[in-house]
């Protein structure tokens, strides 16, 4: 059975059903890595291991698609989604003693995670590609995107398994999905090749991002595709990919540092946005496809705050506390783990009936995003300052707070 190693003290929250905004930033940042332990030490030991496959139960939705493909590929999912939301704490220096040496560990971990993921004769090898799916596609730019926010993972991997993991990412790409968010995905593995040297490919590129900007519709969202649907995948995906991608490109390419300083614009005015979702008790809309994704609802609020690109009208600690607040409603509910550790599909503990037919065990590890803040350090604003009301509890306890509107 697998149990929450606690590293510093009492685990803060644990219990709790209603979130009490009294805690200092220090502690919320320990209760942050209390959690992110729990739900990323399972995943990344076991890899590291090569145990991954044989420890790890896969849970399929009762409505699945396709058993054995999911089953296949819910390995590649977990592994790049967990990664994808602690790698900027896997990047950072510093801090106390125990988060030093926890971070050691973890980036040792993940370093022969890698390892194994990549190699065709270890156990726990992942799908890279599967002309009949494009699913590896999807979670192997979710591992690119985890290398570009953290340069140390790429530096400290030697020369054959560097060579190993850009032929793997090339694989992936061989691989086709909709017309939709979808569009991103190769595009984030050009990101990395990009990033560290390697050909990339610029049609493809360019071709996402023309179209990406046709599904613009106003008030910094996008449509998923030809139809505006209203769910999190502005959070999802949209939004953090398209950031990290021209962040990447625009250091290449002059001709995209306009669309880059016109997505910030847009970024800025989907966080407020995000924020005024999350209500007194850190509960949010249950709305849309892949709710069972839990924090990642908010990938985008946690990106910007990690980026430190938050918009002037949201303080970094209201932020802070109303993240904490849907942390302690996705993470802390009766169900939200199975005895052995790992996650249980819902949003609020055990709820399989929310899932969608691709939905399976890895794929809910993506709610890992909303970690990304552990890659500022702990003297950061965004940890070091008192706590703060965000919009819905001043609102909701007679404040009065300035209005909404949208962007111009």
């Amino acid at each position: 059975m697998f149990l929450m190693i606690t590293f510093f003290g009492n685990n803060i929250l644990s219990g709790q059903t209603t979130y009490e905004n009294n805690k200092s930033g220090i502690d919320d940042r320990h209760f942050w890595l209390e959690q992110m332990d729990k739900l990323a030490r399972p995943v990344l030991s076991n890899l590291a291991e090569n145990t991954l496959k044989k420890n790890m139960p896969v849970k399929l939705s009762k409505r699945t698609d396709n058993a054995d493909m999911r089953l296949r590929v819910a390995y590649l999912e977990v592994f790049g989604r967990t990664l994808s939301g602690i790698s900027p704490w896997l990047n950072l220096e510093g801090g106390t003693k125990e988060e030093v040496e926890l971070r050691n560990k973890y980036r040792q971990w993940t370093l022969k995670a890698i390892e194994n993921a990549v190699n065709p004769d270890a156990k726990d090898y992942v799908e890279w590609y599967k002309e009949w799916d494009g699913q590896p596609l999807c979670d192997a730019s979710y591992l690119a995107l985890a290398i570009l926010r953290c340069p140390w993972l790429w530096n400290h991997l030697n020369e054959k398994l560097q060579g190993q993991l850009v032929e793997s990412f090339k694989l992936a790409t061989k691989a086709h999905g909709p017309k939709n968010n979808w569009l991103l995905f190769p595009c984030m593995i050009d990101a990395f090749f990009c990033k560290y040297g390697f050909d990339w490919n610029k049609e493809r590129v360019d071709n996402c991002l023309k179209q990406i900007e046709q599904w613009y519709v106003g008030d910094g969202l996008y449509s998923d595709g030809a139809k505006y649907r209203f769910d999190y995948y502005n959070s999802y995906v949209i939004h953090p990919y398209l950031t990290k991608m021209l962040e990447v490109f625009s250091e290449k390419n002059d001709s995209l540092k306009v669309a880059y300083s016109k997505l910030k614009h847009r970024n800025e005015r989907y966080s407020i946005i995000q924020e005024r979702l999350i209500n007194t008790d850190g509960t949010y809309p249950a709305t849309g496809r892949s709710i069972v994704y839990r924090g990642a609802a908010f990938h985008h609020l946690a990106d910007m705050s990690m980026r430190k690109e938050l918009p002037k009208q949201l303080k970094p600690a209201q932020v802070r506390c109303a993240l904490t607040a849907v942390i302690n409603k996705t993470m802390l509910a009766k169900g939200t783990y199975n005895k052995e550790g790992w996650l249980n599909i819902g949003v609020a503990g055990s709820q399989p009936d929310l899932a969608d037919i691709y939905n399976n065990t890895g794929s809910l590890y993506i709610c890992s995003n909303i970690f990304l803040p552990l890659g500022l350090p702990d003297t950061d604003d965004f940890w070091s300052a008192p706590p703060l009301d965000w919009t819905a509890r001043k609102l909701w306890s007679g404040e009065d707070v300035p209005g909404d509107h949208a962007m111009d």
